[in-house]
């Protein structure tokens, strides 16, 4: 992945981070730079603790025909808000909605913002 990819990603996901605070009380963020670590510490545990908790529930999740990646994403958002003081999460139960939350304003936002049909 490009370096300039990186960057619009984590400046995608801060605005995400910012739409689902403004939206759900569950999830809070600090302010825009708040919202930009944030955004640095869930990309980083994404990379490197979702992974390893993936594999450890793999039997789970395809019981759940997929639908226990969303409490996965839940578990790694409430990690990321116990991690950084600038993202406070309510709870579990916040961070599972609040992750539903992320993935799909994260989705509208990348097909309005991000060019597909650009190369590299």
């Amino acid at each position: 992945m490009k370096r300039h990819s990186f960057i619009v990603r984590l400046v995608i996901n801060a605005i995400v981070f910012l739409v689902v605070s403004s939206l759900y009380s569950g999830i809070n963020v600090d302010s825009f730079w708040a919202a930009l670590v944030a955004a640095l510490v869930l990309g980083l545990l994404n990379a490197l603790v979702k992974p390893f908790l993936f594999i450890v529930t793999l039997p789970i999740n395809i019981l759940t025909f997929g639908l226990f990646t969303f409490v996965l994403n839940g578990i790694i958002l409430l990690l990321a808000g116990s991690l950084y003081s600038g993202l406070q999460v309510a709870g579990f139960g916040a961070a599972i909605v609040g992750a539903i939350l992320f993935a799909i304003v994260n989705a509208v936002l990348s097909a309005l913002l991000v060019d597909h049909d650009r190369p590299g």
